[in-house]
């Protein structure tokens, strides 16, 4: 059975799908010996895949989550030698890399595998997994502003997708809102929430899809069992 060939190098554990791609484009890929193009389909029982030279299989898929505390960049390395979340997960011998991002002062569900396909499904918008977050913002959030919110609000690179925005708990000048969106733009909940004159001052992603790590500790991980594995994947590939 054929695939893409974005597709295989991604569950080789190489890098996302889209990074995959532009690998391909740069020509560092080749099939049978000869240079691949983008848009390839390859038999993966068959056909030698070679990345700069390099024979590539696939990997056993490893799915792993992370409670990530506030200090830690969501990156596999930082420039700057600050602790990344790849720090905090030892004795996992494959290549995992981070569905999507958390800035360092954001804490939460954070996901992690070597499955190139089912990040791209969880990250792309179009498969419309939610993604939830508690925020505390300053000031008394409205009905307006919440049906801003719900609606979509214009940011500086277009608008936001209809959201579903509730009211948690109010404090003297603040408010804890409860926000589902299933867009990956960077930082979206912050400028959202900016953009109806609400600054946030502490965030908490709780869930993605199906999965949190409310039974972690922060800094704690632990493997997906397959039963949750498997939820995720009914998420972005439902029955029609």
């Amino acid at each position: 059975m054929s695939v893409k060939l974005q597709k295989f190098l991604a569950s080789c554990s190489i890098a996302s799908r889209r990074e995959c791609e532009r690998l391909i484009v740069e020509g560092r890929v080749s099939v049978n010996g000869a240079v691949a193009t983008l848009g390839d389909r390859i038999e993966a029982d068959n056909d030698t895949v070679t990345l700069d030279g390099n024979a590539l299989s696939r990997d056993r898929h490893v799915y792993v989550v992370l409670n990530k505390p506030k200090g830690v960049i969501t990156s596999v390395k930082d420039t700057h030698d600050r602790e990344t979340v790849l720090d905090l997960i030892t004795g996992v011998d494959a290549r995992i890399f981070p569905i999507g991002r958390l800035d360092m002062d954001v804490t939460g569900t954070l996901l992690l595998t070597n499955d190139g396909e089912l990040t791209h499904q969880l990250s792309h918008p179009s498969f419309e997994i939610d993604k939830v977050y508690m925020a505390w913002v300053s000031g008394h959030v409205r009905a307006a502003s919440l049906q801003q919110l719900q609606e979509g609000v214009l940011l500086e690179d277009g608008m936001t997708a209809p959201a579903r925005a509730k009211i948690v708990k109010r404090g003297q000048n603040s408010t804890l809102i409860r926000l589902t969106i299933h867009e990956g733009r960077k930082r979206l909940v912050k400028r959202m929430c900016a953009a109806v004159k609400h600054r946030v001052y502490d965030l908490r992603r709780i869930r993605i899809g199906t999965i949190q790590s409310d039974d972690l500790m922060p800094g704690e991980w632990r493997h997906l069992s397959n039963e949750e594995v498997e939820s995720l994947k009914r998420l972005a590939n439902p029955p029609s």
